[in-house]
């Protein structure tokens, strides 16, 4: 009877292993792998370990394997992998800042490489990601189109130019809508003068952004409104001017304005 209760308490207790193991899936055992993996220090390990861990979800830890490999192998071809790695890690885990930092990094050092089109690229992205909406400031669209515009001009033959070609249109939409947004503002504020500059600038600008209908429309009524205004603004000038010579043409009323007035008599 004892014999039979630790051998039913023994399978208890692998079953009760199995459980745990099957609840928190693979993720234990794929950390467990990787930390050996790491320990063994070996390029091809670590490069494995931090693909493996990029795979996962687990950006944080894919940047520890890249960057050891890195710095303690400085000169193996899978160290420019990793450094390239490091920078998709923190890109994937939206640290922007940083993804920008390492991809930037890597171009300097490294300016002929073949992965540069890439890199460019994923540096305008960088920019991308963090573009805001048109009533807010629009440095981080202006920063991603220079970057999609070097692609361009660098490596017009690259699959990523193309892709570069694609973004830079969509940053070019994004800042033309905002210079009609902000002329539209100055227009409804009666600021015509202001609005007309913002609504040339779509013109000329950033043609062929499906604005081109609207903003010609937009500037016509603007150019009449201005001069309307101007013709206003004359108006009431010349009767300003009309007004103050006629209160100062006159003689002061009471006081004697001829010659010798004010002298005592004789």
């Amino acid at each position: 009877m004892i014999k039979n209760a630790n051998i039913r308490r023994q399978a208890l207790l692998i079953l009760l292993f199995i459980l745990t193991v099957s609840v928190g899936g693979c993720a234990w055992w794929k950390d467990l792998w990787s930390r050996k993996q790491m320990a063994k220090g070996t390029p091809e390990a670590l490069y494995s370990a931090g693909v493996a861990a990029y795979q996962d979800g687990r950006y944080k830890r894919a940047v520890e394997y890249f960057t050891r490999l890195k710095e303690e192998n400085p000169l193996h071809p899978l160290a420019l992998q990793a450094e390239i790695g490091i920078g998709d890690a923190h890109f994937s885990d939206e640290e922007y800042a940083e993804a920008e930092l390492a991809y930037t990094d890597f171009v300097s050092l490294h300016p002929t490489n073949e992965n540069n089109p890439y890199v460019i690229y994923q540096i305008g992205m960088c920019h991308y990601k963090q573009m805001s909406t048109i009533d807010r400031d629009q440095s981080e669209t202006v920063k991603a189109a220079r970057e999609f515009e070097r692609v361009m001009a660098r490596y017009p033959s690259s699959k990523f130019a193309f892709l570069a070609e694609q973004k830079l249109r969509e940053c070019r939409q994004h800042l033309a809508e905002r210079e009609f947004y902000i002329g539209e503002f100055y227009f409804k504020q009666g600021k015509y003068e202001a609005a007309l500059k913002r609504f040339q600038t779509v013109v000329i600008t950033y043609p062929h952004m499906g604005l081109d209908y609207k903003v010609k429309a937009y500037i016509a009524e603007t150019q009449k409104r201005f001069l309307k205004a101007e013709e206003k603004k004359r108006q009431e000038q010349k009767k300003a001017s009309a007004k103050a010579v006629s209160s100062g043409a006159g003689p002061v009323s009471g006081a004697d304005m001829s010659p010798g007035a004010g002298r005592n008599q004789q």
